[in-house]
Protein backbone atom coordinates (compact mmCIF):
# COMPACT_ATOMS: atom_id res chain seq x y z
CA UNK A 1 0.00 0.00 0.00
CA UNK A 2 0.68 3.89 -0.54
CA UNK A 3 1.63 5.43 2.20
CA UNK A 4 2.33 8.72 3.43
CA UNK A 5 3.98 10.08 7.20
CA UNK A 6 3.37 12.98 8.77
CA UNK A 7 5.36 14.41 11.40
CA UNK A 8 5.72 17.95 13.08
CA UNK A 9 7.50 19.47 16.19
CA UNK A 10 6.49 23.16 17.84
CA UNK A 11 9.55 24.54 18.04
CA UNK A 12 13.03 24.81 16.18
CA UNK A 13 15.24 24.26 19.50
CA UNK A 14 17.65 21.26 18.92
CA UNK A 15 16.14 18.78 21.58
CA UNK A 16 13.03 19.03 19.61
CA UNK A 17 14.39 18.77 16.06
CA UNK A 18 16.09 16.07 17.12
CA UNK A 19 12.42 14.54 17.99
CA UNK A 20 11.73 15.09 14.37
CA UNK A 21 14.71 13.00 13.02
CA UNK A 22 13.77 10.34 15.30
CA UNK A 23 10.08 10.34 13.98
CA UNK A 24 11.47 9.79 10.59
CA UNK A 25 13.44 7.59 11.16
CA UNK A 26 10.50 5.79 13.29
CA UNK A 27 8.17 6.12 10.03
CA UNK A 28 11.53 4.07 7.59
CA UNK A 29 11.25 1.42 9.97
CA UNK A 30 7.56 1.32 10.20
CA UNK A 31 6.95 0.96 6.41
CA UNK A 32 9.58 -2.11 6.56
CA UNK A 33 8.48 -3.82 8.95
CA UNK A 34 4.73 -3.56 7.32
CA UNK A 35 5.78 -4.17 3.74
CA UNK A 36 4.39 -0.51 2.71
CA UNK A 37 5.41 1.95 0.10
CA UNK A 38 6.57 5.20 1.79
CA UNK A 39 5.73 7.41 -1.03
CA UNK A 40 6.74 11.03 1.01
CA UNK A 41 6.88 12.01 4.43
CA UNK A 42 5.83 15.12 5.21
CA UNK A 43 7.45 17.13 8.23
CA UNK A 44 6.91 20.66 9.55
CA UNK A 45 9.76 22.58 11.86
CA UNK A 46 9.03 25.04 14.35
CA UNK A 47 5.47 25.27 13.49
CA UNK A 48 2.30 25.12 16.16
CA UNK A 49 -0.20 22.39 15.79
CA UNK A 50 -3.53 25.17 16.88
CA UNK A 51 -3.53 26.68 13.26
CA UNK A 52 -3.13 24.73 9.83
CA UNK A 53 -2.59 27.89 7.91
CA UNK A 54 0.77 28.39 8.78
CA UNK A 55 2.14 23.81 8.21
CA UNK A 56 2.98 24.29 4.68
CA UNK A 57 3.38 20.50 4.78
CA UNK A 58 0.26 19.58 6.38
CA UNK A 59 -1.71 21.52 3.18
CA UNK A 60 0.87 20.00 0.78
CA UNK A 61 -0.47 16.85 2.26
CA UNK A 62 -4.08 17.09 2.07
CA UNK A 63 -3.31 19.00 -1.87
CA UNK A 64 -1.85 15.47 -2.62
CA UNK A 65 -5.06 13.28 -1.16
CA UNK A 66 -6.99 15.20 -3.67
CA UNK A 67 -4.45 13.94 -6.69
CA UNK A 68 -4.29 9.85 -5.19
CA UNK A 69 -1.09 10.03 -4.15
CA UNK A 70 -1.34 7.73 -1.29
CA UNK A 71 -4.34 5.20 0.43
CA UNK A 72 -3.03 6.38 3.78
CA UNK A 73 -1.63 8.79 5.94
CA UNK A 74 0.32 7.72 9.15
CA UNK A 75 0.72 9.52 12.00
CA UNK A 76 2.82 8.79 15.73
CA UNK A 77 -0.08 10.93 17.59
CA UNK A 78 -2.86 12.60 17.23
CA UNK A 79 -1.37 15.55 18.52
CA UNK A 80 1.29 16.08 15.76
CA UNK A 81 -1.74 15.74 13.66
CA UNK A 82 -3.81 18.89 15.09
CA UNK A 83 -4.11 20.40 18.54
CA UNK A 84 -6.70 22.14 17.61
CA UNK A 85 -10.41 20.08 17.18
CA UNK A 86 -12.12 21.97 14.85
CA UNK A 87 -9.07 21.64 12.29
CA UNK A 88 -8.54 17.65 13.58
CA UNK A 89 -12.16 16.49 12.81
CA UNK A 90 -12.04 18.54 9.40
CA UNK A 91 -8.99 17.23 8.69
CA UNK A 92 -9.92 13.75 9.40
CA UNK A 93 -13.66 14.07 7.59
CA UNK A 94 -11.46 15.19 4.66
CA UNK A 95 -9.41 12.28 4.03
CA UNK A 96 -12.26 9.58 5.11
CA UNK A 97 -14.41 11.37 2.05
CA UNK A 98 -11.28 10.74 -0.46
CA UNK A 99 -11.14 7.65 1.01
CA UNK A 100 -8.06 7.34 2.47
CA UNK A 101 -7.52 5.64 5.85
CA UNK A 102 -5.55 7.93 8.67
CA UNK A 103 -3.64 5.71 11.20
CA UNK A 104 -2.30 6.90 14.89
CA UNK A 105 0.45 4.62 15.65
CA UNK A 106 0.49 5.11 19.69
CA UNK A 107 -3.00 4.74 20.48
CA UNK A 108 -3.75 2.13 17.56
CA UNK A 109 -6.15 4.01 16.51
CA UNK A 110 -7.63 4.77 12.90
CA UNK A 111 -10.36 7.35 11.75
CA UNK A 112 -12.63 4.45 9.58
CA UNK A 113 -12.24 2.23 12.45
CA UNK A 114 -12.89 3.95 15.08
CA UNK A 115 -16.20 6.16 15.88
CA UNK A 116 -15.76 10.13 15.31
CA UNK A 117 -16.79 10.26 18.89
CA UNK A 118 -13.61 8.61 20.29
CA UNK A 119 -11.42 10.51 17.90
CA UNK A 120 -13.01 13.62 19.16
CA UNK A 121 -12.10 12.95 22.57
CA UNK A 122 -8.30 11.85 21.61
CA UNK A 123 -8.78 15.57 19.64
CA UNK A 124 -9.71 17.55 22.70
CA UNK A 125 -7.30 15.81 25.16
CA UNK A 126 -4.66 17.54 22.77
CA UNK A 127 -6.04 20.61 22.37
CA UNK A 128 -6.20 20.64 26.45
CA UNK A 129 -2.22 19.88 26.66
CA UNK A 130 -1.79 22.68 24.21
CA UNK A 131 -4.51 25.39 26.57
CA UNK A 132 -1.94 23.97 29.65
CA UNK A 133 0.66 25.04 27.89
CA UNK A 134 -0.45 28.11 26.90
CA UNK A 135 -1.10 28.98 30.51
CA UNK A 136 2.50 27.62 31.37
CA UNK A 137 4.25 30.24 29.53
CA UNK A 138 1.96 33.34 30.16
CA UNK A 139 2.97 33.18 33.78
CA UNK A 140 6.41 32.13 33.30
CA UNK A 141 6.53 35.21 30.98
CA UNK A 142 5.35 37.37 34.03
CA UNK A 143 7.65 36.31 36.22
CA UNK A 144 10.35 37.43 33.74
CA UNK A 145 8.14 40.40 33.52
CA UNK A 146 8.77 40.93 37.19
CA UNK A 147 11.93 40.40 37.48
CA UNK A 148 12.53 42.97 34.89
CA UNK A 149 13.26 40.89 31.46
CA UNK A 150 15.30 42.47 28.57
CA UNK A 151 14.16 42.00 24.66
CA UNK A 152 16.39 39.22 22.41
CA UNK A 153 17.40 41.93 20.02
CA UNK A 154 16.65 45.03 19.88
CA UNK A 155 19.17 47.68 18.36
CA UNK A 156 21.63 50.01 20.51
CA UNK A 157 22.11 47.20 22.80
CA UNK A 158 24.14 43.66 23.40
CA UNK A 159 22.11 40.75 24.96
CA UNK A 160 24.75 39.30 27.38
CA UNK A 161 25.88 35.54 27.07
CA UNK A 162 23.45 33.11 29.31
CA UNK A 163 21.91 36.07 31.23
CA UNK A 164 18.06 36.36 30.09
CA UNK A 165 17.51 39.79 32.04
CA UNK A 166 20.56 41.97 31.23
CA UNK A 167 21.71 43.91 28.14
CA UNK A 168 25.12 46.21 27.74
CA UNK A 169 24.50 48.98 25.20
CA UNK A 170 26.48 48.79 21.69
CA UNK A 171 28.07 52.28 21.43
CA UNK A 172 28.73 52.00 17.57
CA UNK A 173 24.58 51.43 17.23
CA UNK A 174 23.71 53.55 20.00
CA UNK A 175 25.73 56.48 18.31
CA UNK A 176 23.34 55.78 15.38
CA UNK A 177 20.27 55.50 17.47
CA UNK A 178 21.27 59.43 18.97
CA UNK A 179 21.26 60.60 15.45
CA UNK A 180 17.93 58.89 14.57
CA UNK A 181 16.76 60.79 17.28
CA UNK A 182 18.55 64.11 15.86
CA UNK A 183 17.52 63.80 13.04
CA UNK A 184 13.46 63.62 13.86
CA UNK A 185 13.73 66.22 16.07
CA UNK A 186 16.18 68.66 15.33
CA UNK A 187 15.71 68.16 11.26
CA UNK A 188 12.69 67.64 11.41
CA UNK A 189 12.93 64.45 8.69
CA UNK A 190 10.38 61.83 8.35
CA UNK A 191 10.90 58.22 8.99
CA UNK A 192 11.00 57.20 5.79
CA UNK A 193 13.72 59.67 5.18
CA UNK A 194 15.77 58.37 7.78
CA UNK A 195 15.30 55.30 6.79
CA UNK A 196 16.77 55.96 3.21
CA UNK A 197 20.22 58.08 4.67
CA UNK A 198 20.48 55.23 6.97
CA UNK A 199 20.83 52.38 4.02
CA UNK A 200 22.72 54.88 1.84
CA UNK A 201 25.03 55.19 4.74
CA UNK A 202 25.88 51.53 3.85
CA UNK A 203 23.95 50.68 7.40
CA UNK A 204 21.66 47.69 8.45
CA UNK A 205 19.21 46.70 11.43
CA UNK A 206 20.20 44.29 14.33
CA UNK A 207 18.56 41.34 12.01
CA UNK A 208 21.08 42.71 8.88
CA UNK A 209 18.12 44.09 6.88
CA UNK A 210 17.54 47.13 5.21
CA UNK A 211 16.10 50.11 7.09
CA UNK A 212 12.91 50.67 7.01
CA UNK A 213 10.10 53.71 7.79
CA UNK A 214 8.75 51.18 10.69
CA UNK A 215 11.87 49.83 11.93
CA UNK A 216 12.69 53.66 12.48
CA UNK A 217 9.42 54.21 13.80
CA UNK A 218 10.02 51.36 16.58
CA UNK A 219 13.14 53.18 17.58
CA UNK A 220 11.12 56.31 18.26
CA UNK A 221 8.60 54.29 20.55
CA UNK A 222 10.57 52.49 22.30
CA UNK A 223 11.44 53.64 25.85
CA UNK A 224 14.33 51.13 26.39
CA UNK A 225 15.78 53.67 24.85
CA UNK A 226 15.25 55.91 27.86
CA UNK A 227 16.30 53.34 30.21
CA UNK A 228 12.77 52.26 30.97
CA UNK A 229 11.88 48.72 30.26
CA UNK A 230 8.23 47.97 29.82
CA UNK A 231 6.68 44.29 29.77
CA UNK A 232 3.25 42.86 29.78
CA UNK A 233 1.77 45.51 26.99
CA UNK A 234 0.51 42.58 25.06
CA UNK A 235 -0.50 39.41 25.38
CA UNK A 236 -1.88 35.97 23.65
CA UNK A 237 -5.62 36.50 24.01
CA UNK A 238 -6.51 32.96 22.19
CA UNK A 239 -4.13 30.27 22.10
CA UNK A 240 -5.90 28.58 18.77
CA UNK A 241 -5.64 31.56 16.33
CA UNK A 242 -3.07 33.25 17.90
CA UNK A 243 -4.62 36.70 18.49
CA UNK A 244 -3.45 39.12 20.55
CA UNK A 245 -4.63 42.02 22.89
CA UNK A 246 -3.57 45.10 24.09
CA UNK A 247 -3.55 45.45 28.05
CA UNK A 248 -4.38 48.43 30.09
CA UNK A 249 -1.66 50.61 31.11
CA UNK A 250 -2.14 49.74 34.85
CA UNK A 251 -1.12 45.67 34.42
CA UNK A 252 1.82 46.81 32.72
CA UNK A 253 5.28 45.94 34.47
CA UNK A 254 7.42 48.78 34.45
CA UNK A 255 10.99 48.81 35.55
CA UNK A 256 14.11 51.41 35.91
CA UNK A 257 17.22 50.62 34.23
CA UNK A 258 19.38 53.92 33.97
CA UNK A 259 22.83 52.06 32.70
CA UNK A 260 20.62 51.08 29.53
CA UNK A 261 19.88 55.16 28.76
CA UNK A 262 20.97 56.51 25.34
CA UNK A 263 18.24 59.20 25.02
CA UNK A 264 17.26 61.68 27.79
CA UNK A 265 13.93 61.29 28.26
CA UNK A 266 13.24 64.84 27.19
CA UNK A 267 14.15 64.02 23.83
CA UNK A 268 11.82 60.71 23.85
CA UNK A 269 9.38 62.96 24.94
CA UNK A 270 9.89 65.26 22.22
CA UNK A 271 9.63 62.62 19.56
CA UNK A 272 6.13 60.90 21.10
CA UNK A 273 4.70 64.10 20.63
CA UNK A 274 5.97 64.94 17.18
CA UNK A 275 4.82 61.31 16.26
CA UNK A 276 1.23 62.53 17.70
CA UNK A 277 1.32 65.53 16.21
CA UNK A 278 1.86 63.77 12.43
CA UNK A 279 0.09 61.56 13.18
CA UNK A 280 -2.97 63.50 14.07
CA UNK A 281 -2.21 65.66 10.69
CA UNK A 282 -2.59 62.85 8.90
CA UNK A 283 -6.06 62.10 9.93
CA UNK A 284 -7.60 65.18 10.09
CA UNK A 285 -6.09 66.88 7.53
CA UNK A 286 -4.97 64.36 5.34
CA UNK A 287 -1.64 65.62 4.75
CA UNK A 288 1.82 63.70 6.08
CA UNK A 289 4.89 65.13 6.95
CA UNK A 290 7.79 66.12 4.46
CA UNK A 291 10.84 67.97 4.96
CA UNK A 292 12.29 67.18 1.59
CA UNK A 293 12.11 70.68 -0.03
CA UNK A 294 12.29 74.33 2.12
CA UNK A 295 8.29 74.69 1.45
CA UNK A 296 7.48 70.87 2.12
CA UNK A 297 4.02 70.99 3.50
CA UNK A 298 3.77 74.29 4.50
CA UNK A 299 2.05 75.58 1.33
CA UNK A 300 -1.88 75.20 1.71
CA UNK A 301 -4.52 75.78 -0.60
CA UNK A 302 -7.72 77.53 0.50
CA UNK A 303 -9.91 75.67 -1.14
CA UNK A 304 -9.82 72.47 -0.78
CA UNK A 305 -7.32 72.54 2.15
CA UNK A 306 -4.49 70.48 0.80
CA UNK A 307 -0.27 70.90 0.33
CA UNK A 308 1.04 71.87 -2.73
CA UNK A 309 2.93 70.05 -4.19
CA UNK A 310 6.68 70.95 -5.95
CA UNK A 311 6.93 70.64 -9.70
CA UNK A 312 10.24 70.88 -11.86
CA UNK A 313 10.20 71.80 -15.17
CA UNK A 314 13.60 71.70 -17.20
CA UNK A 315 13.09 73.83 -20.90
CA UNK A 316 16.23 76.00 -21.22
CA UNK A 317 15.89 77.00 -18.30
CA UNK A 318 14.77 75.25 -14.76
CA UNK A 319 11.54 76.60 -13.21
CA UNK A 320 10.88 75.42 -9.68
CA UNK A 321 6.73 76.00 -8.75
CA UNK A 322 4.62 74.58 -6.57
CA UNK A 323 0.72 73.73 -7.27
CA UNK A 324 -2.22 72.35 -5.21
CA UNK A 325 -1.80 68.40 -4.87
CA UNK A 326 -5.80 68.51 -5.03
CA UNK A 327 -6.14 70.25 -8.13
CA UNK A 328 -2.74 68.38 -9.67
CA UNK A 329 -3.34 65.20 -8.73
CA UNK A 330 -7.08 64.54 -9.14
CA UNK A 331 -8.19 67.81 -11.35
CA UNK A 332 -10.81 70.37 -11.40
CA UNK A 333 -13.46 68.25 -9.66
CA UNK A 334 -11.31 68.22 -6.77
CA UNK A 335 -9.96 71.35 -6.47
CA UNK A 336 -10.76 74.53 -8.65
CA UNK A 337 -7.40 76.16 -7.91
CA UNK A 338 -5.14 76.17 -11.02
CA UNK A 339 -2.80 78.54 -8.48
CA UNK A 340 0.90 77.95 -9.81
CA UNK A 341 3.64 79.82 -7.20
CA UNK A 342 7.27 80.58 -8.03
CA UNK A 343 9.80 79.19 -5.57
CA UNK A 344 12.27 81.64 -6.17
CA UNK A 345 9.59 84.35 -6.19
CA UNK A 346 8.12 83.29 -2.87
CA UNK A 347 11.41 83.59 -1.61
CA UNK A 348 12.10 87.15 -2.37
CA UNK A 349 8.78 88.30 -0.90
CA UNK A 350 9.38 86.17 2.41
CA UNK A 351 13.04 87.35 2.55
CA UNK A 352 12.15 91.31 1.83
CA UNK A 353 9.00 91.18 4.49
CA UNK A 354 11.73 89.47 6.81
CA UNK A 355 14.35 92.53 6.04
CA UNK A 356 11.45 95.06 6.54
CA UNK A 357 10.84 93.73 9.83
CA UNK A 358 14.69 93.67 10.73
CA UNK A 359 14.94 97.22 9.64
CA UNK A 360 12.12 98.15 11.64
CA UNK A 361 13.97 97.04 14.62
CA UNK A 362 16.50 99.50 15.91
CA UNK A 363 20.10 97.97 16.66
CA UNK A 364 18.57 94.35 15.67
CA UNK A 365 21.78 93.47 13.56
CA UNK A 366 23.60 95.05 16.29
CA UNK A 367 22.49 92.90 18.57
CA UNK A 368 23.13 89.59 16.59
CA UNK A 369 26.84 90.39 16.14
CA UNK A 370 27.44 91.06 19.62
CA UNK A 371 25.78 87.71 20.54
CA UNK A 372 27.88 85.84 17.62
CA UNK A 373 31.54 87.72 18.90
CA UNK A 374 30.91 86.26 22.33
CA UNK A 375 29.95 83.14 21.92
CA UNK A 376 32.76 83.07 19.25
CA UNK A 377 35.19 84.42 21.77
CA UNK A 378 34.09 81.72 24.37
CA UNK A 379 33.95 79.12 21.64
CA UNK A 380 38.27 79.70 20.73
CA UNK A 381 39.34 80.22 24.44
CA UNK A 382 37.59 77.09 25.66
CA UNK A 383 38.50 74.92 22.19
CA UNK A 384 42.38 75.48 20.90
CA UNK A 385 41.94 73.19 18.65
CA UNK A 386 39.42 74.63 16.67
CA UNK A 387 41.59 74.32 13.53
CA UNK A 388 41.80 70.90 13.81
CA UNK A 389 37.99 70.02 14.83
CA UNK A 390 36.92 71.95 11.48
CA UNK A 391 38.96 70.24 9.16
CA UNK A 392 38.29 66.98 10.58
CA UNK A 393 34.46 67.69 9.86
CA UNK A 394 35.30 69.28 7.00
CA UNK A 395 36.98 65.63 5.37
CA UNK A 396 33.96 64.13 6.63
CA UNK A 397 31.54 65.83 4.78
CA UNK A 398 33.83 65.36 1.52
CA UNK A 399 34.24 61.94 1.86
CA UNK A 400 30.25 62.17 2.57
CA UNK A 401 29.54 63.42 -0.49
CA UNK A 402 32.02 61.37 -2.59
CA UNK A 403 30.32 57.83 -0.94
CA UNK A 404 26.78 59.34 -2.39
CA UNK A 405 28.32 60.03 -5.35
CA UNK A 406 29.46 56.69 -5.92
CA UNK A 407 26.25 55.13 -4.66
CA UNK A 408 24.19 56.58 -7.11
CA UNK A 409 26.70 55.81 -9.60
CA UNK A 410 26.46 52.59 -8.77
CA UNK A 411 22.87 52.65 -8.68
CA UNK A 412 21.62 51.99 -5.17
CA UNK A 413 20.34 55.15 -4.70
CA UNK A 414 18.08 57.81 -7.08
CA UNK A 415 19.04 61.02 -8.78
CA UNK A 416 16.67 62.77 -6.22
CA UNK A 417 17.89 61.65 -3.36
CA UNK A 418 21.65 61.99 -4.35
CA UNK A 419 20.32 65.60 -4.82
CA UNK A 420 18.73 65.51 -1.55
CA UNK A 421 22.02 64.97 0.25
CA UNK A 422 23.95 66.87 -1.61
CA UNK A 423 21.89 69.97 -0.90
CA UNK A 424 22.54 69.70 3.23
CA UNK A 425 26.52 68.66 2.54
CA UNK A 426 27.33 71.63 -0.03
CA UNK A 427 25.90 74.03 2.32
CA UNK A 428 27.54 72.45 4.98
CA UNK A 429 31.14 72.22 3.27
CA UNK A 430 30.86 76.05 1.85
CA UNK A 431 30.13 77.17 5.80
CA UNK A 432 33.60 74.99 7.43
CA UNK A 433 35.28 76.33 4.00
CA UNK A 434 34.29 80.03 5.29
CA UNK A 435 34.93 79.30 8.87
CA UNK A 436 38.27 77.88 7.99
CA UNK A 437 39.43 80.98 5.91
CA UNK A 438 38.97 82.84 8.17
CA UNK A 439 40.66 81.26 11.64
CA UNK A 440 44.56 82.69 11.80
CA UNK A 441 47.30 80.53 10.10
CA UNK A 442 49.38 80.13 13.63
CA UNK A 443 48.82 80.14 17.25
CA UNK A 444 50.26 83.34 17.66
CA UNK A 445 47.52 85.30 15.08
CA UNK A 446 45.18 86.80 17.12
CA UNK A 447 41.49 85.66 16.26
CA UNK A 448 39.46 88.85 15.97
CA UNK A 449 35.48 87.15 16.05
CA UNK A 450 34.16 91.17 15.18
CA UNK A 451 36.59 91.07 11.77
CA UNK A 452 34.70 87.28 11.18
CA UNK A 453 31.18 88.37 12.25
CA UNK A 454 31.14 91.08 10.06
CA UNK A 455 32.45 88.88 6.87
CA UNK A 456 29.34 86.29 7.76
CA UNK A 457 26.93 89.06 7.84
CA UNK A 458 27.77 92.47 6.20
CA UNK A 459 24.21 93.01 5.21
CA UNK A 460 21.05 92.11 6.30
CA UNK A 461 19.72 90.33 3.35
CA UNK A 462 22.70 88.01 4.38
CA UNK A 463 21.00 87.69 7.43
CA UNK A 464 17.60 87.10 6.13
CA UNK A 465 18.86 84.74 3.65
CA UNK A 466 15.95 81.84 3.73
CA UNK A 467 17.69 80.22 1.13
CA UNK A 468 20.14 78.85 3.37
CA UNK A 469 17.85 77.54 5.80
CA UNK A 470 16.22 73.67 5.98
CA UNK A 471 12.29 73.33 5.74
CA UNK A 472 12.60 72.26 9.80
CA UNK A 473 14.40 75.67 10.85
CA UNK A 474 11.77 77.74 8.35
CA UNK A 475 9.02 75.63 9.68
CA UNK A 476 10.24 77.25 13.84
CA UNK A 477 9.27 80.66 11.80
CA UNK A 478 6.37 79.81 9.66
CA UNK A 479 3.02 78.17 10.62
CA UNK A 480 1.86 77.71 7.15
CA UNK A 481 1.40 80.04 4.19
CA UNK A 482 -2.38 79.75 2.69
CA UNK A 483 -2.62 80.62 -1.17
CA UNK A 484 -6.31 82.00 -2.41
CA UNK A 485 -7.88 81.11 -5.94
CA UNK A 486 -6.55 84.29 -7.40
CA UNK A 487 -2.93 84.09 -6.20
CA UNK A 488 -2.43 85.80 -3.08
CA UNK A 489 -0.70 83.94 -0.22
CA UNK A 490 -1.33 84.64 3.55
CA UNK A 491 1.39 83.87 5.78
CA UNK A 492 0.96 82.89 9.25
CA UNK A 493 4.22 83.11 12.07
CA UNK A 494 4.45 80.20 14.65
CA UNK A 495 5.15 83.22 17.32
CA UNK A 496 1.51 84.43 18.96
CA UNK A 497 2.82 87.74 19.77
CA UNK A 498 3.58 88.25 15.90
CA UNK A 499 0.19 86.22 14.56
CA UNK A 500 -0.91 86.63 11.38
CA UNK A 501 1.04 88.27 8.62
CA UNK A 502 -1.96 88.71 6.74
CA UNK A 503 -1.71 89.76 2.55
CA UNK A 504 1.67 90.32 2.71
CA UNK A 505 2.53 88.45 -0.24
CA UNK A 506 0.67 88.77 -3.80
CA UNK A 507 1.71 86.63 -6.34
Amino acid sequence: MNIAAYCRVSTDKTDQLNSLETQKRFFDTFTRQNGHHLVRLYADEGISGTKIKNRRQFLQLMRDAQTGLFQMVVVKDISRFARNTVDFLQSIRTLKALGIETQFLTANMTSMGNSEFILTIFGALAQEESANTSKRIKFGKRLNAARGRVPNLVYGYDKLSRDCFSLAVNPAEAAIVRRIYSWYINDGRGTTVIANALNASGLRTKRGCPWTSSAVRRILINPLYTGTVVNGRQEVADFLTGRRQTNDASRWLVTQQPSLCVIPAADFERAQQILHTRGQAIQTKQTRHSGQHLFSTLIRCKICGRSFRRTVRTYKNTYVRWVCSGHNGHGADCCLSAVTVDESVLIGALQEYFLSLLRGKKNALQQIRGRLCRSLSAAVQADPGTRKRLLAALESCRRKKQKYMDLCVQDLITKEELDCQLTALRRDIQQLESEISRLPETASDPLEPESLVQSLFPTLESAADIRLMRNAQLKRIISRIEIGPDGTADVYLQSPAEGRLGNVIEI
